[in-house]
């Protein structure tokens, strides 16, 4: 049995059967007494005395006669409870599993005990290899009584029977559920999501699954895995992988000398030859780059001198921008600014091309609020990000995540 199956098992035994232990015999004994013959009460006392002593061969052998003694309904029900109680306390599954029937098919459980009752039930069928029964039990327990715990084993369940598409959506309910009570979600289930969603090609539920990973879990790993989930899936046109590659660059992500080589090389196809050179710079730092390899040595020369020639271009794409007709001189002027580290100049642009005609209003949205980010203007980059809508939205999301996080 798979370990999974084992922790769901302890898990759930652990959140129910408590409970209903402790419920059954004083249900049995709430509603004018459990009406008892003379020999069920003497058996039954029998194996509660032993239980209570915790004399468990006595209360092994005491099992057999009471089971033959309880003809009633009553009498059924209370040893069920007993025979629960044995189960758990000598760590006795088929024992626990035949009480936990014979407490679903009394139909005297109190309602608030049913969803737990069912989901010991489930873990325990799982337990046995029973699947069909076991998915049946947790998916009554989970209509009874929606718990992160069951949902997750439910999902696990169907993840094993290879129903991925059915578990997709109970993982985010677990996840959804743990949140409302006020507890940590696990990385590890973040984690299962998007493995899951990745392995069906299901993007908007591996975009939605890694954003979550990496607001919870902001790790250098995390961020470098949902970018290049990210770019794998919702596959970007250039304009948005760049500023995807960006977002790889500012969260600390790059990882390798090809990380970076790739990286400035982005920046350098798309005639930003200052980030090019800023981005050499970190690797250098970061020692991630060796300036003194011949394929390094001869990209980081390049980009210095374009570098330098675009630096000396700026003023006269501020002018050209100003009188240019339509947006595009501007928000490319923009793009120049943010490139050299002139944020606030280079978000005056975006806006400035945002008034005008020519321009993709989500992407100078976007690099808006990368510019007043990197501004130190949080609550305009916020407003910047929440006004990408269609194709990009997904990227702003992921922007909005790394700049809740900034210090």
């Amino acid at each position: 049995m798979a370990s999974t199956s084992r922790l769901a098992l302890g898990t759930l035994l652990a959140l129910g059967t408590a409970s209903i232990v402790a419920t059954a015999p004083a249900s049995a004994k709430s509603y004018s007494g459990p009406v008892l013959s003379k020999s069920e009460r003497a058996a039954l006392s029998a194996l509660e005395t032993a239980l209570n002593a915790r004399n468990y061969p006595a209360a092994n052998a005491a099992l057999a006669p009471a089971q033959a003694a309880a003809q009633s309904a009553d009498a059924r029900f209370y040893l069920a409870g007993l025979q629960l109680r044995l189960g758990r306390e000598t760590a006795n599954t088929a024992l626990q599993a035949s009480a936990i029937d014979a407490l679903v098919a009394s139909g005297r459980v109190p309602a608030a005990e049913q969803g737990a009752l069912y989901a010991t039930q489930g873990a325990l069928a799982t337990f046995a290899g029973k699947r069909d029964r076991a998915e049946a039990a947790l998916t009554r327990a989970y209509e009874l009584s929606p718990t992160a715990e069951t949902a997750l084993a439910l999902a696990q369940l169907k993840l094993d029977r290879r129903k991925n598409a059915e578990a997709l959506p109970l993982i985010d309910r677990a996840i959804s559920l743990r949140k409302a009570a006020g507890q940590p979600v696990p990385e590890s289930w973040y984690r299962r999501g998007v493995n899951v969603a990745t392995i069906a090609n299901a993007t908007p539920e591996v975009l939605k699954f890694s954003r979550e990973l990496v607001a919870a879990y902001p790790s250098e790993k995390n961020w470098r895995d949902t970018i290049l989930l990210y770019r794998d899936f919702a596959k970007p046109d250039q304009a948005a992988t760049l500023d995807a590659e960006r977002l790889l660059r500012l969260s600390r992500a790059l990882a390798g000398e090809r990380d970076y080589l790739e990286a400035a090389q982005a920046f350098e196809s798309a005639n930003l030859s200052g980030e090019a050179q800023s981005v050499f710079q970190e690797g250098v730092a970061a020692k991630m780059v060796d300036p003194a390899k011949a394929s390094f040595k001869e990209a980081i020369a390049t980009s210095t001198k374009r570098a330098g020639a675009a630096k000396a271009k700026l003023a006269g794409l501020r002018t050209a921008a100003a009188s240019a007709a339509t947006g595009t001189a501007a928000l490319t002027a923009g793009d120049q600014h943010l490139s050299f580290g002139d944020y606030a100049a280079a978000a005056e642009l975006y806006r400035a091309a945002l008034t005008k005609s020519g321009v993709d209003t989500a992407t100078a949205n976007t690099r808006l609020g990368i510019a007043l980010a990197l501004a130190g203007r949080r609550a305009e980059a916020d407003a910047a990000f929440r006004a990408v809508t269609g194709p990009r939205a997904d990227l702003a999301s992921l922007w909005l995540v790394w700049l809740g996080q900034r210090a």
